[in-house]
C-alpha cells in the first residue's frame, strides 16, 4: 500500500495510452522460448563449425573461429561467467574468465596444460534434449543433455544447463554454462 503524501510510481493511471515520449523509453528485455532454443542451436552449430575449422585448417584456425564464437555467445565482456566445462579437473574445473574458456575448446594454453581442446574432437553432429526450460523475464535457464557425435559415430552425451541473459543490442549471452558427464552410478 503507498503512503498518501508518497509520489505515484506510475504517472498514468493502469489502461491509459502512454503519450509517444513515454513510450519510446520503454524496453522489452524479455526473453522467448524460441530466442533461447536458437540461441543452443547456435552454439552446437559452431562447436560443430569449430571442428571442421580444425580439420580443415589445424588449430589456429579453429582457435580463430572459437574466439569469434566465445566473443558473440558469452558474456565474458560484461564480467565473469560462470561455466564449469564437461572435462575438467583441479585446480582449473571453474573457467569464469574468456581465456579460460578458450583453453577449454581450443587448448593451447599454457596457463591450461590440461587442456587438449573439448571442440577439436571432430564432432560432425550435435543435437540439444532439454528436460526444462525456465524462462523469467530478461533472464533463460536450460537443463537437459546435448549429445556429440564423433568422426567415429561414437555419441557423448553429457548433462548441460545454460543461463541466458540479453544484452543491451537484444542478443542472448551466455552468464552461466555448467557441463558434466552423466552419473553412472556404482
Amino acid at each position: 500500500m503507498r503512503h498518501k503524501t508518497s509520489p505515484s510510481f506510475y504517472p498514468h493511471p493502469p489502461g491509459a495510452i502512454l503519450p509517444a515520449a513515454a513510450r519510446e523509453k520503454i524496453a522489452n528485455r524479455g526473453i522467448t522460448e524460441v530466442e533461447v532454443l536458437g540461441a543452443q542451436q547456435a552454439w552446437c552449430k559452431a562447436l560443430v563449425d569449430i571442428s571442421a575449422a580444425n580439420s580443415s585448417g589445424g588449430q589456429p584456425a579453429a582457435k580463430a573461429l572459437a574466439e569469434k564464437v566465445i566473443d558473440s555467445a558469452y558474456a565474458y565482456q560484461q564480467g565473469a561467467v560462470l561455466f564449469k566445462p564437461t572435462l575438467t579437473t583441479s585446480p582449473q574445473t571453474f573457467r569464469t574468465a574468456r581465456d579460460g574458456a578458450l583453453a577449454y575448446f581450443v587448448g593451447g594454453n599454457p596457463a591450461f596444460p590440461n587442456d587438449t581442446g573439448f571442440a577439436l574432437k571432430g564432432w560432425s553432429k550435435c543435437e540439444i534434449a532439454n528436460s526444462a526450460v525456465l524462462i523469467h523475464g530478461d533472464t533463460a535457464s536450460t537443463l537437459g543433455n546435448v549429445m556429440f557425435t564423433g568422426p567415429d559415430g561414437t555419441v557423448t552425451t553429457v548433462d548441460k544447463t545454460w543461463t541466458f541473459v540479453k544484452d543491451d543490442a537484444g542478443k542472448l549471452r551466455i552468464v552461466v554454462h555448467h557441463s558434466s558427464l552423466p552419473y553412472a552410478g556404482r
